[in-house]
């Protein structure tokens, strides 16, 4: 076994490689960007070494210094992570040719799982069963076309290079064809440098279920399934193991696929090979086709150890350091049953918005698991993935794990961004997804039902309006104590651009009445905490003016200094402004134009993806104020919009 690893990576997978690694007795090395010095995974590591700037390109995809800095603090060994450089084969040559362990699989693995269009090649010969497409060289755009009408739409366009939904457009007929290719042409450019892609027939009720497997560089074993269908945009959000109505021969079936999968390359690690699998009329084990394979441990594996015991991240360093795979597939079997929540920081209202932001607080349930790679005043950096933490709950059966699932959802408190914690907490309790009657579009058909903003109670107002006082925590008998009459007290709360008003009266150390939202609220401090019209408070974490109050998944307020001066509001309707900091990938504005409400006047790269900046109403652009490839804050303006009228004289 290594005595001493480095890990290349950052967040909550670098903090999961550690716990292993600890426990193991395995001394750890963390890199870092200037945007993570203080972060979680430096504090976890006995080492942690500065590698440049904040974004990749500076940092964790600068492979030679990652290399050097293992022989600078004697690692014997690299952690890819996922993400980065995990899939990358010229940095496993460049790891083993420094006298390094690379911790996955070969680079001739990697490189043969790479590209879509050779892996389904190689699949067929393998005796694995691939979806009906054109996977050829050619990339002439008329062929592209032709190939797509022989399949048949509904097709998907997939870059050949890279995953997580990024170079994908799903095409409903010819008229959009042209449109949608040039749009995943260039996204896959920009994420992975290649620019190639496939066509593939677009099963009508897909469900995405995938096989972790598992292989010694001669054989291989798996680890049964993980259902990964619960989707949106391509980008998974729940995922669970086993998967809902797999039936013994369909398991049999796809497990030997897998396997067959693994062998062919000689695979050595964790990975895990993903399918389409047609869910309309119950899973078969003729419907269902491989997808790809990746070459890494997945975001999702925690499910497959809950339901497995097995600890992936152990049988790496186990098999990488040279031992023989720990059990072989007699010995593997399935206890109860496990889901995972991606918690993200991102604005669900505003289309999923990915959202940067100040951790002012951040508590996880008790009854889960949480994989994170962040803490209570950690920022949610623009150059990274938004993930928060993913939750985790397992139980006997289906139906106690989504309990389970829900529950920590309610009760995990963040504050300082915006979350996706409402959204996660509606599927987990939305009625298609507790029959099990899942498939890839469910998010999509139920969207309206799932993003609908919480109504804000009057006990959630009071108890802001409480803390606003700074009287939650009040112990003295003095409290609002007056000689001349009774006090009471108003206080001035914005939420979401709604004003309201709260009266404040009876003021005690153990007691108030609230009248907000039409209503009085009777607040009773009982054995040392509050009750709200005889129940259980909510919590509340105070951060400068900013009240959040965790009733339905986390409800914020801003205090009104009374002092202060009005504010003058947002930016005028006319102008354009970056949602977040990002880079200006493409501009469709140009002076003079005419548009109308909803036109595309700009596309901003953030976050790893691209986001549609859309006229907000009609009118005539008068200037554009940046241009390609510029670097802009979160707000800057960009367009500017002017009415007919105004531009005409």
């Amino acid at each position: 076994m290594f005595d001493k690893i480095l890990m290349a990576n950052r967040g909550e997978i670098a903090a999961r490689v550690f716990d292993t690694a600890r426990a193991m007795g395995v001394r750890t090395v963390a890199v870092y960007s200037d945007a993570d010095r203080a972060a979680r995974h430096v504090a976890m590591a006995d080492e942690a070494v500065h590698i440049g700037g904040p974004v990749p390109a500076d940092s964790y995809l600068r492979g030679d210094v990652i290399i050097q800095t293992a022989l600078d603090t004697g690692a014997q060994a690299i952690h890819p992570g996922y993400g980065f450089l995990s899939e990358n084969p010229d940095f496993v040559e460049a790891v083993e040719a420094a006298g390094l362990t690379f911790i996955g699989p070969s680079a001739d693995a990697i490189r043969a799982m790479g590209l879509k269009d050779a892996a389904k090649a190689l699949m067929e010969t393998a005796g694995v069963p691939v979806v009906p497409g054109y996977h050829g060289a050619d990339q002439d755009d008329d062929l592209l076309a032709d190939e797509a009408a022989k399949i048949g739409y509904p097709v998907l366009i997939k870059a050949v290079a890279g995953g997580g939904g990024k170079g994908m457009r799903l095409v409903e007929g010819a008229k959009d064809f042209v449109e949608a290719l040039a749009s995943a042409r260039g996204e896959a450019k920009t994420a992975f440098g290649n620019d190639a892609v496939l066509i593939e027939k677009y099963i009508q009720m897909p469900r995405h279920i995938e096989l972790q497997v598992f292989g010694d560089g001669t054989r291989a074993v798996h680890l049964f399934e993980r259902d990964c269908s619960l989707q949106r945009r391509h980008q998974k959000v729940i995922e669970e193991a086993p998967a809902p109505g797999m039936t013994d021969a369909m398991r049999a079936a796809m497990g030997d696929a897998a396997v067959r999968a693994a062998e062919a390359i000689g695979y050595k690690g964790a990975g895990t090979v993903e399918f389409i699998v047609d869910g309309s009329d119950g899973l078969r084990p003729d419907g269902f086709w491989f997808m790809e394979m990746n070459t890494r441990l997945q975001v999702e594996h925690p499910v497959t150890e809950a339901i497995t015991g097995v600890d992936l991240v152990e049988w790496q360093l186990r098999v990488a350091s040279g031992e023989a795979l720990p059990k072989c597939q007699e010995e593997l079997s399935i206890t109860g049953h496990a889901f995972e929540a991606r918690l993200y920081a991102e604005d669900v209202p505003k289309g999923f918005l990915p959202a940067t932001g100040t951790l002012t607080h951040l508590k996880f349930p008790d009854g889960a698991r949480a994989d994170t790679g962040v803490r209570a005043d950690d920022e949610i950096s623009p150059h990274y993935d938004p993930m928060i933490s993913k939750l985790i709950t397992h139980g006997p059966t289906r139906a106690v794990a989504l309990r389970k699932l829900a529950t920590a959802l309610g009760e995990c408190e963040v504050a300082g961004t915006v979350t996706n914690l409402a959204f996660l907490g509606a599927l987990a309790q939305h009625e298609s997804f507790a029959r099990g009657d899942v498939d890839t579009g469910l998010i999509a058909r139920h969207l309206d039902d799932l993003v609908q903003a919480p109504e804000v109670t009057a006990e959630a107002a009071a108890m802001a309006a409480m803390a606003g006082l700074g009287v939650l925590d009040a112990v003295a008998s003095e409290t609002g104590f007056a000689l001349w009459a009774p006090v009471t007290r108003q206080v001035k709360m914005v939420r979401e651009d709604q004003e309201m008003i709260a009266q404040v009266s009876s003021l005690t150390a153990k007691a108030c009445d609230v009248v907000v939202l039409g209503q009085t609220v009777e607040a009773r401090r009982v054995d040392g905490a509050w009750q709200l019209n005889g129940r259980k408070a909510p919590s509340v974490a105070i951060a400068g003016q900013t009240v959040t109050v965790f009733e339905h998944y986390g409800v914020s307020f801003d205090i009104v200094d009374p002092l202060q001066r009005e504010a003058t509001g947002g930016a005028a309707a006319g102008v354009i402004e970056a949602p977040m900091p990002g880079v200006v990938k493409a501009l469709n504005a140009k002076p003079g134009i005419t548009v109308a409400k909803g036109d595309r006047l700009a596309v901003l790269e953030a976050m790893k993806m691209e986001h549609s900046l859309l006229a907000e109403r009609d009118g005539v652009v008068a200037e554009v104020l940046v241009a390609e490839g510029d670097q802009v804050a979160a707000g800057a303006a960009l367009v500017r919009l002017e009415d007919q009228e105004d531009a005409a004289t």
